[in-house]
């Protein structure tokens, strides 16, 4: 529990893997009181999910056992006292519990049930297993990403999982939240990858029905088909990114290389692209990433070193705004968005499952702690 614009808000998340920890995570980082339900199996076997799975920071967790009945009982008497609950199970597998969007808004009328998937709770492909590759594959994003001749780049998985996934999760959730507050009804948010993806590529089809897009990679504005929107190879073979698009910053950018007195091409002759990246290239290969980097930053020419991510959290951008700051004894990304008035803080540490088990039902008033953990119906570390 922290502080920030969503301190008093109770998160119940039914532990999984990727995007759901993740949008929990966010809600943590946000101020809200996020409880993982963890396996009551996984305790007893001495699983951890902890150490440096920095998507479980900021949350306490309890271990329980989700297919007694008695397990079940203890869900549903969390649900009463918390605002939204996040599962990311399959399809039916919550139903089959017993906890499933019915039985848990029939506890708590106002509740938000946030449900993350790869294909969504309906469609043919809603029960099958994927991953995030796949899911950008059948959007039509995943073609879209590499070079001109070349396969498609798979972007890790940010794309799909992160941005697809747990961003709209949190949108859909904190959207329904708001909603509940004024309606005193909660409702089922389905936040499916393959949703959020092709909502992530709206910009793009709107060129593509204007008819500025082709359908096909590396070869437009963006997708590194214009070469001043793209990565170059320095002398020690790292790279600088440049994204000069508008007049004045490509202006800026020929002058800041050394170009801009050179008989070259507009900056829009598609036909001569291939001839002006070819200088672009042999201009940056000329000096070390780092001259270039003193050479471009700080400037209105758009033009950025490409740093590997141990280089990223040492960068001066990054550390005057503490962007990576140590957090638990790691470095780790820092809680986003900022806010002027009730700044977002984590302690940054990973939990263990059923770490809290006993202290959390404790101070949620219930009264049969000790029959619960005899039982079995739940765990403690």
């Amino acid at each position: 529990m922290g502080n920030g614009p969503l301190s008093g808000v109770r998160v119940i998340e039914l532990a999984g893997i990727g995007p759901g920890p993740f949008a929990a995570m966010l809600l943590a980082d946000l101020g809200a009181d996020v409880i993982r339900v963890d396996r009551a199996s996984a305790v007893r076997d001495g699983e951890s999910t902890g150490g440096t799975d920095f998507t479980n920071r900021g949350k306490r967790s309890i271990a329980i056992d989700l297919k007694s009945e008695r397990g079940r009982e203890v869900v549903l008497r969390l649900v009463e006292r918390s605002d939204v609950l996040l599962e990311g199970f399959r399809p039916g597998v919550t139903e089959r519990l017993g906890i499933g969007p019915d039985d848990c808004l029939a506890r708590n009328p106002r509740l938000v049930y946030g449900r993350m998937t790869g294909w969504g709770q309906e469609g043919p492909l809603a029960h099958t297993a994927g991953h995030d590759v796949g899911y950008i594959a059948i959007t039509g994003a995943l073609h879209a990403i590499g070079r001109a001749g070349g396969p498609p780049q798979v972007p890790m998985n940010l794309l799909g999982d992160f941005a697809g996934g747990s961003m709209y999760l949190v949108t859909g959730v904190l959207a329904a939240l708001l909603e509940s507050r004024a309606s005193g009804r909660g409702q089922v948010v389905d936040a499916a990858i393959v949703d959020g993806t092709a909502h992530l590529s709206t910009f793009i089809h709107g060129f593509l029905a204007g008819g500025i897009w082709e359908d096909r990679r590396g070869v437009n504005m963006l997708d590194t088909g214009a070469p001043w929107y793209d990565v170059y190879e320095t002398s020690d073979g790292r790279h600088m990114a440049v994204g000069a698009i508008e007049p004045q910053f490509y202006a800026e950018f020929l002058r800041r290389l050394g170009l801009d007195g050179e008989d070259l091409p507009a900056q829009y002759d598609r036909d001569r692209w291939p001839a002006m990246r070819d200088r672009f290239a042999a201009a940056f290969r000329t000096r070390t990433r780092d001259e270039w980097a003193e050479v471009f930053v700080p400037s209105d020419a758009c033009v950025a070193p490409v740093l590997s991510m141990t280089e990223a959290a040492e960068h001066p951008y990054n550390t005057s705004r503490e962007v990576f700051p140590d957090l638990a004894g790691h470095r780790q990304p820092a809680p986003a968005p900022r806010f002027s008035r009730t700044p977002a803080e984590t302690d940054g540490v990973p939990v263990l499952p059923g770490g809290q088990t006993r202290a959390v039902l404790d101070e949620l008033g219930f009264d049969d702690v000790e029959a619960l953990l005899k039982e079995g119906a739940v765990a403690q570390a």
